[in-house]
């Protein structure tokens, strides 16, 4: 039987996180490499990415790309899996949520939402998955959330990509478990973050979110350190196409 501290333990493991460089995205990849793993952040933002290598040291490597580029794909990959070899691993933390309402949603919000928070995370694990295949052991971790159950206003076409990411995590598991490569999602209630930076902004707002959940509170980032762990190691290694809503029980209340 593994130890304990075997279970989670990522050392030998290469790690890619998408969205590294700020949110929960950053904080996967501290925690990642806090575990062991060698691990390389993409985002567009170079400034925050070498600032995040700074935090993590020799354990990070940081590539400027955009993960919905599918001509650039290729060579996204290549850059990936340059510093540390090919990735064991594949975080999507990368998203968008344009907040339009449905009666003003426009064809260019729609598109560059489906492109970054539904289709990036597809067309990137399908380029990934091969070397996992070739080692008989993979993670993949998608990012759902709470609209992946429930609409909220001004949430469609974010939504629409959320639900879309509960059932891409499903049809990855079907397609891809067999070959030791399990696909999760992790759907996070309110945590403060660039992309729910309206929400904290307004108080009233806030405390309303914190009240709907069972334990009573928003999220913090060490609230998710244990869940990303878990989805990332031999511990979820009976774990497939689930989504582990990290909501405080937002949506079981």
């Amino acid at each position: 039987m593994a130890d304990i501290a075997d279970l989670f333990h990522l050392g030998g493991k290469v790690a890619v996180v998408t969205g590294a460089s700020s949110g929960l995205g950053r904080r996967a990849a501290i925690k990642l490499a806090a575990a062991g793993a060698m691990v390389v952040g993409v985002a567009r933002r170079q400034n925050e990415l070498e600032s995040l290598c700074k935090e993590i040291g020799f354990a990070a490597a940081g590539v400027v790309g955009d993960v919905t580029d599918r001509d650039g794909l290729p060579a996204l990959v290549e850059a990936i899996s340059a510093p540390f070899g090919a990735p064991d691993i594949v975080v999507h933390a990368a998203g968008i949520n344009t907040r339009e309402a449905a009666d003003d949603v426009t064809p260019d919000g729609w598109d560059v939402t489906l492109a970054l928070n539904l289709s990036a995370p597809f067309f990137l694990s399908q380029a990934l998955v091969p070397a996992m295949k070739a080692k008989g052991w993979g993670r993949i971790v998608n990012f759902a959330s709470l609209q992946s159950t429930r609409a909220f206003p001004g949430g469609i076409a974010y939504g629409a990509t959320k639900g879309g990411i509960a059932q891409l995590t499903r049809a990855m598991a079907e397609a891809w478990s067999p070959h030791g490569i399990t696909a999760n999602a992790i759907g996070p209630g309110f945590f403060p973050t660039e992309l729910t930076q309206a929400v904290f902004s307004d108080p009233d707002r806030a405390a309303r979110n914190a009240a709907q959940t069972c334990i009573g509170r928003n999220g913090t980032m060490e609230d998710i350190d244990g869940p990303i762990l878990f989805l990332c190691s031999d511990a979820s290694a009976y774990v497939t196409g689930q989504v582990l809503m990290v909501d405080g029980g937002f949506t079981a209340k």
